[in-house]
């Protein structure tokens, strides 16, 4: 079975390899990004996504965050590892950090307090669905990518850095840029052990 928006979720992969010579304008990936994070739905429509993007430079400063934190707490003899790891998203183009905003997550608990307990799960849940829409529609574009997760340890350096609103829960780290190897074989559990079908 293949259609236009399964072969599209099939091209999305983890790309461990990436450059900085992306295939189309950063002003492309600015407007692609913008527009997969809008068309991504959340609940009640409360647009909790909050995305900052950072190319070059800003990109560099964002891994070497990354870099000196773990220096802190990874062992010395373990670091050249780590190093190599975050030096290899530092190769890439640019970075997009995801966050939610409590402020508006708070607001919906306070107006609807019949499922307040639901709006941080809901949250959570449109944070993947942006990233997941980003992610797809970069590598509709042969842009390649890789989602990360060093929050909470960078949280208070990020927010610092780019003097961004404390009410901004970061959930996310995708660093993006050319393809410079695919990825891998991708296997699949049997459906046997995943899906249920009753008719």
């Amino acid at each position: 079975m293949s259609n236009a928006f399964t072969d599209l979720m099939k091209k999305r992969r983890t790309i461990y390899h990436l450059g900085n010579q992306l295939p189309i304008s950063e002003d492309r990936v600015t407007a692609i990004i913008k527009e997969a994070v809008k068309e991504s739905p959340t609940a009640f429509n409360s647009q909790t996504s909050r995305v900052v993007i950072l190319f070059g430079e800003q990109h560099q400063k964002l891994w070497n965050i990354v870099k000196n934190t773990l220096k802190k707490l990874v062992p010395a003899e373990a670091f050249s590892a780590t190093e190599a790891k975050i030096n290899s998203f530092a190769a890439g183009a640019g970075s997009i950090l995801y966050f939610e905003d409590t402020d508006i997550v708070k607001g919906l608990q306070e107006q609807f307090p019949l499922y307040a307990d639901n709006f941080p799960i809901w949250s959570e849940q449109a944070s993947g669905m942006a990233q997941l829409s980003v992610w797809t529609a970069l590598a509709a574009e042969n842009v390649g990518a890789s989602l990360q997760h060093y929050n909470p340890i960078i949280d208070d350096e990020v927010h610092a850095t780019w003097d961004l609103p404390k009410t901004w829960k970061l959930r996310a780290q995708m660093v993006f840029g050319s393809i410079e190897q695919e990825a891998g074989e991708k296997n699949y559990m049997e459906d046997d052990a995943r899906f249920k079908i009753f008719k």
